[in-house]
């Protein structure tokens, strides 16, 4: 077992597997109790004023909850990491640029982590690209994947219904700032998603085309990507697999 497990991960595509890797060690360094999230969190006022640089990364690595995931194809490595760059670059620019806004600095003054923020992106951009895959919710109803954002968002709501009273308000208060992280990761990856695959279309040009400096670092091979846990998706018809 421990062979096969082991072979799996040498597989795993370079980006796929050192994103996975420092992700894995920094929240079981947490838990553990090893690591503190204050070290790591992303605080614009330390970053500036004590240099501490780190956290401009570290704040993608910690997931306070990690879900079960499924894997799927995404494209090469180079074009992979360009595509996690950007978004962490965008997320970071729209937390640091709202925490300069009047009236709403406040709220994002909270998002002290991206790392769900990074991952929804490529869900998001995964969805649009794989708009008719067929997917299941908890067994109840099956969607295509072009919904996939929405559904996930959604059911941040639905699970928090059997909440004993007392904790509703604390529960819609996690749901809202999960929903946030969502949000944030939708617009990073649209944004995206625009550039890379609809303006290159109506255009000709391709603004983020991965700079070749980037792709004489890594080979050809594919990139494997994850989906959120909190939704439980089922596998495509056959008859969908076989075309």
């Amino acid at each position: 077992m421990a062979q096969v497990v082991e072979e799996w991960y040498k597989q795993m595509p370079v980006i796929t597997r050192s994103y996975l890797t420092a992700a894995v060690l920094t929240t079981v360094g947490c838990s553990l109790e090893i690591i503190s999230p204050y070290n790591l969190y992303l605080n614009p006022r330390l970053v500036i004023k004590q240099y501490q640089i780190w956290r401009l990364i570290t704040n993608f690595l910690y997931f306070r909850k990690m879900g079960k995931h499924s894997t799927h194809a995404w494209g090469r490595t180079a074009d992979f990491f360009y595509m996690l760059l950007f978004g962490a670059t965008i997320l970071t620019g729209i937390v640091l640029v709202g925490g300069m806004i009047p009236y709403v600095s406040e709220s994002f003054a909270k998002i002290i982590f991206l790392s769900n923020s990074l991952t929804f992106m490529m869900v998001y951009v995964w969805s649009k690209r794989n708009p008719f895959i067929h997917m299941s919710f908890l067994g109840l109803f099956t969607f295509t994947a072009a919904y996939l954002p929405w559904v996930s968002s959604s059911c941040q709501y639905f699970t928090n219904i059997t909440c004993f009273v007392g904790l509703l308000c604390s529960c819609w208060c996690k749901c809202l700032g999960r929903s946030t992280c969502k949000s944030l990761g939708m617009v990073a990856g649209h944004a995206y998603y625009f550039l890379e695959d609809v303006y290159p279309r109506m255009s000709g040009r391709r603004p983020l085309k991965t700079p070749s400096f980037i792709k004489s670092l890594f080979g050809t091979e594919p990139v494997v990507v994850a989906r959120p846990g909190d939704v439980i998706f089922a596998a495509p018809p056959m008859d969908e697999m076989r075309r």
